[in-house]
């Protein structure tokens, strides 16, 4: 998943004139103690961590009073990782990192490039990587909570069918295929390029899901999963836009993933229309209307009025 979008034009502008003015123009700045400042659930909030903050809602030309941000912010950022511990979401430093490089890449620079200016900005890498973490990992759990509590009934679909002249809305049908080449924790920096060269060189030959099976065999540790039939709106978020505009008959390009290295096949496609179809659009259209953002603030409010604050 990529960094939020929320003010990201700001931060890609900032982080441009700070590349091209160079690292002597920005100051560094001085080492100092770090302080608890608030306690949440048991969890200190640091000065440190407020300063940090402060720094990339100045990157991200937030307006208001940034030190009251800040803390807002770290507050929310502590109760969403806590969230995320009590309902199982782990967002693994090998995704942060993908995300973090792709952040870099996509801004026309390299993780290098991108560490320095946040380290100028007083921002740091570590920092902004732990805010990564937790937007991933907070999205993931307000879209659990969405399905699990937010699903249409049968009287909500048949009145958006109404609306729309009683015509069932379509979607396509994927038949997909996942190979993974593993690749174990502790042995990522060593054995990663040579997987990726071997998964991209299985990808390129891939014509169809029927001969995957026989290209995996004499393969070291490759899994070959076959994910069934796979409705748009349930393609997993990470694969969404990358098997949308993969052909039947071929596979996504290889990507890094906590498990090694992947590539989803697309064994067919097809156009499908049936009240399963009609729950799945009418709720994907829901969760685009705002409503996420508003069912994030909810939880995060419920979360807030559950929790022991403390301020020191």
């Amino acid at each position: 998943m990529s960094v939020p979008r929320t003010n990201r034009a700001a931060v890609i502008l900032a982080l441009a004139a700070m590349l091209a003015v160079g690292a002597g123009a920005a100051a560094t700045l001085p080492a100092q103690a770090a302080e608890i400042r608030y306690v949440i659930n048991n969890r200190p909030v640091t000065s440190y961590d407020i300063d940090r903050r402060v720094a990339l809602l100045r990157l991200m030309q937030r307006k208001g009073n940034i030190n009251e941000l800040a803390v807002e912010e770290m507050i929310d950022q502590t109760l969403r990782q806590q969230e995320m511990a009590r309902t199982g979401v782990n967002i693994t430093q090998a995704m942060v990192d993908q995300s973090y490089a792709n952040f870099a890449s996509s801004n026309g620079m390299t993780a290098a490039q991108l560490s320095q200016i946040l380290g100028q900005a007083g921002v740091t890498e570590e920092h902004f990587k732990e805010f990564i973490r937790t937007q991933i990992g907070w999205g993931r759990v307000v879209q659990s909570r969405a399905r699990s509590g937010g699903a249409l009934s049968e009287q909500d679909v048949v009145q958006k069918m109404l609306q729309q002249g009683g015509q069932k809305p379509t979607a396509t049908e994927y038949m997909l295929q996942q190979v993974i080449f593993v690749v174990p924790e502790a042995q990522r920096g060593q054995i990663m390029a040579r997987r990726k060269r071997e998964a991209q060189a299985m990808r390129d030959r891939f014509n169809g899901c029927e001969t995957t099976v026989s290209f995996a065999k004499g393969l070291i540790d490759v899994t070959v999963r076959d994910m069934g039939r796979v409705l748009e709106p349930e393609l997993p978020p990470e694969w969404k836009e990358q098997i949308s505009q993969t052909q039947p008959g071929r596979a996504t390009p290889v990507r890094e993933t906590e498990r090694g290295v992947e590539f989803v096949g697309v064994c067919s496609a097809r156009q499908v229309s049936d009240d399963h179809v009609a729950k799945m659009v009418f709720q994907t259209e829901q969760s685009g209307d705002g409503s996420f953002e508003n069912l994030s603030k909810q939880y995060t409010t419920e979360l807030r009025e559950k929790a022991r604050i403390v301020r020191r």
